[in-house]
């Protein structure tokens, strides 16, 4: 599903709407509601508006539990990190448990951490393939999303769920959930906006597959459902819009 958007303001609005509906059907359902956030500047606005009484109020937030969908190596305190962002625009502003919360960082190595992250995945979903409620990814300009990024051994994973792996040209260690984990996810929605993002828009959603060069084609849900909101820019090169 596509839904285009005359601004982030509006497109943000429709990604808090989203959250909280899943949120409320989840814990209502199952007793709990799980959920991947992203990092990057595409979800801050939405953070944002969760923080705020309007949305706040409206999530279960006590039967909550929060993850990442991948992460920069860097320590908690540094501002490159995502789960840095989602602490100071949302985490730090609403009733949850700190024992909800799952950051991407470990004192471990980035492998190890992995490891250890897999375990409390698995663990949290009762030894079960990891199946979240929801997961919220944004899209670069090259098409990747989470950590995985075109020509990257990690996007031929097939049995992992979370991998770490060092990427050459950021010169740094990422951390990600992987391709299998993110299908199994009942909703996922994708927040993409700008006119930078138009091209890898169009290949992902209209041209041909090809998820070496193009990773988030690999996102397709097993049984669940993708909403792709994006802005007139970002949309510019569709054939089909919404």
């Amino acid at each position: 599903m596509i839904k285009v958007f005359n601004s982030t303001a509006q497109l943000s609005r429709a990604a808090a709407e989203i959250f909280v509906q899943t949120a409320q059907e989840a814990v209502q359902e199952n007793g709990r509601f799980t959920v991947a956030l992203t990092g990057g500047s595409s979800p801050e606005q939405l953070y944002k508006l969760l923080a705020q009484p309007l949305y706040r109020d409206m999530v279960p937030w006590e039967h909550t539990f929060i993850f990442w969908g991948d992460e920069r190596w860097v320590k908690l305190t540094d501002d490159r990190s995502n789960a840095k962002m989602a602490f100071e625009t949302l985490l730090h502003h609403v009733p949850i448990s700190k024992s909800h919360i799952f950051p991407m960082w470990g004192e471990e190595s980035p492998e190890d951490f992995a490891l250890i992250y897999e375990k409390r995945l698995l663990n949290h979903f009762g030894g079960a393939t990891p199946q979240f409620d929801l997961i919220l990814l944004g899209m670069g300009d090259d098409g990747h999303t989470a950590s995985l990024f075109p020509g990257t051994s990690v996007l031929q994973e097939t049995e992992r769920c979370v991998q770490a792996y060092y990427l050459e040209p950021q010169s740094m260690y990422r951390i990600t959930l992987t391709a299998p984990c993110l299908t199994q996810a009942k909703k996922i929605v994708f927040m993409t906006y700008g006119e930078k993002k138009a091209k890898a828009l169009y290949e992902v959603l209209e041209g041909e597959q090809n998820p070496t060069q193009y990773p988030s084609q690999l996102v397709q849900p097993v049984h669940g459902e993708t909403i792709w909101l994006v802005d007139e820019a970002a949309a510019s090169k569709l054939s089909q819009k919404g």
